[in-house]
């Protein structure tokens, strides 16, 4: 039991970006367990997808699901992508995911190179904005549609030593959902951000010692960092219309109160 209509989202389309684990894997999960038909981006390659989003997945689920593979670090990679989802989703998307990301490293700021940078930029911001701009037709044509991007804590306190890049990445992405929000309320398109705190998955497994996650949890007030599937319903809810249509150009925190403000 997942606390949603099994029904919620039946008939609809969604489209998740960096599907393949962490919470992209359970976001598409609870989409799928609440009725959706699921066009998943799963990374690069099915490497991560095969060991996190189909483990155990019910056939029913999988029925539902469309798989597709693109490197968005590239310049070229979310146009690529973007046909491919149209190829699938019959000139209607209901809901948009724009959950692919990455840290790339802890750099230091006077360290910064322009390969980081690139990488950095190009996945975070480059991608998001050209698969978005690609794919507002399919949005607009669904006529009462949602996206739904994934920010960061960091991109208000600013991160930890060595993550400038990805925070301030972040917070882009915090004021472009504001923005298309206001931009895109005439289409009957809400937008809104998850905005996730310290939540253990395989990003922090590589860019954060077990000693920093043990401290960071000791002043969490729930006392313990957050999962996955911490995250997932959150999108539910801002993809929702029933349960969010009168929100718009939010940033929903979900930190077990590690940030308050």
């Amino acid at each position: 039991m997942n606390g949603f209509d099994e029904a919620l989202f039946s008939g609809k389309t969604i489209v998740v970006t960096g599907a393949g684990r962490g919470i992209g894997a359970a976001v598409t999960r609870l989409f799928l367990a609440t009725g959706a038909t699921v066009v998943a981006h799963a990374g690069r390659s099915m490497e991560h997808a095969e060991a996190d989003l189909l483990a155990g997945l019910p056939e029913a689920h999988r029925a539902r699901l469309i798989l597709l593979t693109a490197d968005l670090s590239g310049h070229d990679g979310a146009d690529t992508l973007a046909r491919a989802v149209l190829g699938k989703v019959a000139g209607r998307i209901d809901v948009l995911v724009n959950n692919a990301g990455t840290m790339g490293g802890r750099v230091a700021a006077g360290e910064v190179t322009q390969a980081q940078y690139d990488q950095v930029v190009d996945l975070n911001v480059r991608s998001v904005v050209t698969l978005t701009t690609a794919l507002l037709p399919a949005l607009k044509a669904a006529e009462g549609a949602a996206i739904v991007n994934t920010s960061s804590i960091s991109a208000t306190i600013g991160g930890s030593p060595g993550s400038s890049l990805y925070s301030a990445s972040k917070a882009f992405i915090s004021t472009w959902t504001r923005a298309l929000a206001r931009e895109l309320a005439p289409d009957n398109i809400r937008v809104n951000a998850v905005s996730p705190g310290t939540i253990m998955t395989d990003f922090h497994r590589r860019y954060s010692t077990q000693e920093k996650l043990d401290a960071t949890a000791a002043v969490i007030p729930l006392k313990r960092l957050g999962s996955a599937e911490d995250c997932a319903p959150a999108y539910v809810f801002l993809a929702s219309p029933v349960l969010s249509g009168y929100v718009t150009g939010q940033v929903l925190e979900v930190n077990g109160g590690q940030f308050m403000g």
